[in-house]
């Protein structure tokens, strides 16, 4: 029964209007924000926190962040429909001039891309199909317990040029990856367990950042460049993205060049929390694992 419903889910994405998947989602969302009272608080507190808004603002934040991440969840059913019609009607590129010049410079390179769980995170495996250089693409996802799921999950995910990876087993798929002067796409802003970590400052507090992409660019000196996709309406998005870091000009030792990378991924997601932080994914519990001694987040 659940492979039916899960096909179906898929069969629906086929033929769905991005309007349409649009609105189901903000409903998806104003529900989770009615039905899950605990998520509900964890958002709002995180938002007065760290972003030191009243009480009324970090409430309207966190209930539009809940709607987007809404969208967000439903938009997996558009992954595959993402081509160069939808470039041209429905993309926005921020700083046309800086992502032209990056893209010349990501030729012939490895590149680590590095994004969040932020605006339309899951339509950007279908613009690393279209709008990269690389031969060779893929992207890093932590797969469901529910393995009916997942499946059809990773085949919307998938592209032509883009497979999806497991978490549990990139590390020897991102390194092959990567000297083929290949792109493996990251998502860099959640929760990590201590062993994965190091620990860096994240909208004002310490949090623990994962060292796995930082340590892969670095052993395949790669480039690591931050890009992002945002709503700006509901049939409308804008591609933001920084220029890349080259991990051959870091000096330092391993340790300090592990971090600096780390450090740059995590400034970029900030800048862009800050900016969009409605379309962010609040209800993560990002401050879970705390350093050695200190007590974990409550919540």
């Amino acid at each position: 029964m659940r492979t039916i419903l899960y096909e179906a889910l898929a069969a629906l994405g086929q033929h769905a209007d991005f309007r349409h998947v649009q609105t189901m989602g903000a409903g998806l969302g104003r529900l989770i924000w009615a039905v899950v009272p605990s998520r509900r608080r964890l958002a709002t507190t995180a938002i007065m926190e760290r972003l030191g808004l009243g009480p009324a603002k970090a409430k309207a934040v966190a209930r539009n962040s809940f709607v987007h991440n809404g969208r967000s969840f439903l938009e997996i059913l558009l992954c595959r429909r993402i081509d160069w019609r939808f470039v041209r009607d429905r993309l926005i590129i921020d700083n046309p001039e800086l992502f032209h010049e990056t893209l010349h410079e990501l030729r012939g390179r490895p590149c680590v891309a590095a994004t969040a769980h932020l605006g339309a995170w899951e339509l950007i495996s279908g613009l690393l199909h279209l709008i990269t250089p690389q031969e060779h693409k893929q992207v890093i996802v932590k797969a469901t317990h529910d393995q009916y799921l997942y499946s059809v999950i990773r085949r919307m995910r998938s592209q032509p040029t883009v497979r999806v990876v497991e978490h549990e087993q990139a590390v020897p798929k991102v390194l092959r990856n990567l000297k083929q002067k290949g792109l493996s796409g990251f998502l860099v802003d959640h929760n990590c367990r201590r062993e994965e970590a190091v620990f860096l400052p994240f909208l004002g507090r310490e949090a623990a950042v994962n060292i796995g992409p930082a340590l892969l660019a670095l052993r395949a000196k790669a480039l690591v460049w931050p890009a992002f996709v945002v709503r700006e309406s509901p049939d409308k998005f804008r591609l933001v993205s920084e220029a890349p870091l080259d991990t051959q000009d870091i000096s330092g030792d391993r340790h300090q060049k592990v971090e600096v990378i780390a450090r740059f991924y995590t400034q970029a997601v900030e800048r862009m929390v800050r900016r969009y932080p409605e379309q962010w994914f609040w209800m993560h519990r990002r401050w879970k694992t705390r350093p050695e001694g200190e007590s974990r987040e409550r919540g």
